[in-house]
């Protein structure tokens, strides 16, 4: 079934490339050249394929070697964020880097990272996996995630936080056991509240979240876009290029609010069949993690498929308003680069996982049977 799990999120990208030309071909009637987003999405697309086959060519074992390395590497991209005139600023957030030929966003980086050192660390040799005392939550989980979350909130990027402490619960819960993490989590949301209320750029986002029709034309105005563009929709769509988005009422729409562009143009029917692919994605996933032979492999697979399946959720959950805004992008169908290739790149690592899965499988077979002839023949 090796077809399903790069298909699956190649049907995503074609989708979000479709819903990206529409939107191009619209706008471009008053400015810009129709072709050039498309064309340079397909282009994101190629590289991110490229990179997940790049990612086939090295073994489980490699990525468990070198772990550290990668990790820390993403670590620091993540903190010269905070430094002016490398990290750029934009909706009132430092979240990308700018250098000569670079202009990506670390966030993705540590998503593909992350899994990697928890799976790592949480499978160290000779810890007792099943211990449950507070010294096992702290390391690795607690120290990972604050090691990632205090530059994260220093940008700031409170849902980049919430995904990064997500992930390492969930590895956390999975090896270790709940007790601790869910300790943490009350902690956590207490904190989140505190950090929400201290600070005027969260709390402009949370009155927003809020009641958004408050202030219809400033900071609601693009929750309010959504829920209208979802409304236009209904059952079917209004069909392809012909939603109101197309005009610019709703901002951000090839990245953040791409899932409502969607749902305008192409109704509940085109909004189910998205989600309805992301569980299928989930549930091929699932026979990996399943099938995994080693611990180390089992946490990779779910921490891999945890940085998929989480940021859709929040993206979905925030234009749904059924979360705040976090600007989270929709895996593999939100325009941009950094995005694609990570998400593409943790394909690829599942599909070395799936692979190592299945030949030690059929050896094992091929024992058994082997061992079967020599008792027979004796």
């Amino acid at each position: 079934m090796f077809i399903l799990e790069v298909i699956i999120p190649l049907i995503l990208s074609g989708c979000g490339m479709i819903m990206i030309s529409s939107l191009s071909l619209r706008n471009s009637m008053t400015s810009g050249n129709p072709f050039a987003p498309p064309l340079r999405q397909f282009q994101f697309i190629g590289i991110g394929v490229t990179f997940m086959f790049v990612c086939m060519l090295f073994s489980s074992e490699w990525f468990r070697k070198h772990s550290g390395k990668i990790f820390f590497a993403a670590w620091f991209f993540l903190i010269i964020t905070l430094i002016p005139g490398i990290g750029v600023k934009a909706g009132g957030a430092q979240r990308w880097i700018s250098l000569p030929g670079i202009h990506f966003q670390p966030l993705e980086f540590v998503l593909f990272a992350l899994p990697i050192f928890m799976a790592k660390r949480l499978n160290e040799p000779g810890v007792t996996q099943s211990r449950g005392d507070f010294h096992s939550f702290l390391s690795p989980t607690l120290t990972t995630i604050l090691l990632l979350v205090i530059p994260l909130l220093l940008q700031p990027n409170l849902g980049g936080s919430i995904l990064v402490a997500a992930i390492c619960i969930t590895m956390h819960i999975e090896r270790r056991g709940w007790k601790y993490p869910l300790f943490g989590g009350v902690i956590g949301v207490i904190i989140v509240a505190l950090l929400i209320l201290t600070s005027s750029y969260r709390l402009r986002r949370f009155y927003a979240f809020w009641d958004p029709w408050e202030d219809p034309l400033g900071k609601g105005f693009q929750i309010i876009q959504g829920l209208v563009a979802f409304a236009n929709g209904s059952l079917t769509g209004v069909g392809i290029g012909k939603g109101l988005q197309d005009e610019r009422y709703l901002p951000e729409t090839d990245t953040d609010y791409i899932f409502p562009a969607i749902g305008e143009e192409f109704g509940l029917v085109g909004t189910l069949f998205l989600v309805s692919l992301y569980a299928l994605w989930t549930w091929r996933v699932y026979y990996i993690y399943r099938d995994a032979k080693s611990p180390f492999t089992k946490s990779l697979a779910l921490g891999l498929a945890a940085s998929v399946i989480y940021p859709m959720f929040v993206n979905v959950a925030g234009v749904t308003k059924l979360l705040p805004l976090s600007g989270i992008p929709m895996p593999f169908l939100s325009s941009g680069g950094t995005s694609m290739l990570f998400m593409w790149a943790k394909v690829g690592l599942l599909m070395t996982i799936k692979n190592e899965n299945q030949e030690k499988t059929q050896k094992k077979k091929k024992i058994k049977k082997e061992n079967k002839t020599q008792d027979d023949e004796e």
